[in-house]
């Protein structure tokens, strides 16, 4: 299937004033209510990815998780969870971070990942980069790296992919939206 950017686009609903006033939040739910949309999302990524040298896919909560757990399958490789604080039953490193909406700490079970590891970070959206940040920094305290870091939208406005360039992290997005487009 050829990847259609306008159709993809067309189906991330713009809601204004949420989760605070004066943001625009991308809602990608109605993505995954279209068959045809959600293919092309998982196939642009799979494609992307089918050659490339990395060894684990890491999906930030949670709507990483919809995309990662299905790239993982897709390229047989192993899934790693970033999860919010206190979600994690075994040990667990810690990560504070920063959003455009709140402060919160990253979590990944501590065994998850060893030298020489490489990762496929995903999530729904690059927005301020902050909690790719922390999870490449999670990453990098268990002797890992960050492959790259691949997202549905980036929000370049918002520096997340520039502040990912500069701490040396390559990423990679579908598509973009400007603060203000609907």
């Amino acid at each position: 299937m050829i990847f259609d950017e306008f159709a993809i686009k067309s189906l991330i609903r713009p809601i204004p004033d949420f989760p605070k006033k004066g943001s625009i939040f991308r809602d990608i739910t109605p993505l995954f209510q279209s068959p045809r949309a959600l293919r092309m999302v998982i196939d642009g990524l799979v494609q992307r990815y089918v050659e490339s040298d990395f060894t684990h896919v890491g999906a930030i909560e949670s709507r990483g998780f919809l995309l990662g757990s299905t790239i993982a399958y897709e390229l047989n490789k192993p899934l790693v969870l970033f999860r919010k604080q206190g979600k994690l039953p075994a040990d667990v490193l810690s990560e504070p971070y920063d959003t455009e909406y709140e402060q919160s700490t990253l979590e990944v079970h501590a065994d998850s990942l060893h030298e020489g590891d490489k990762v496929l970070l995903i999530d729904d959206i690059i927005a301020s980069g902050g909690t790719f940040v922390a999870a490449a920094r999670l990453i990098r305290r268990m002797g890992a790296s960050v492959y790259e870091v691949a997202a549905i939208i980036d929000l370049p406005e918002l520096q997340g992919s520039q502040l990912m360039q500069d701490i040396g992290v390559p990423t990679f997005t579908l598509t973009a939206f400007t603060l203000n487009e609907h």
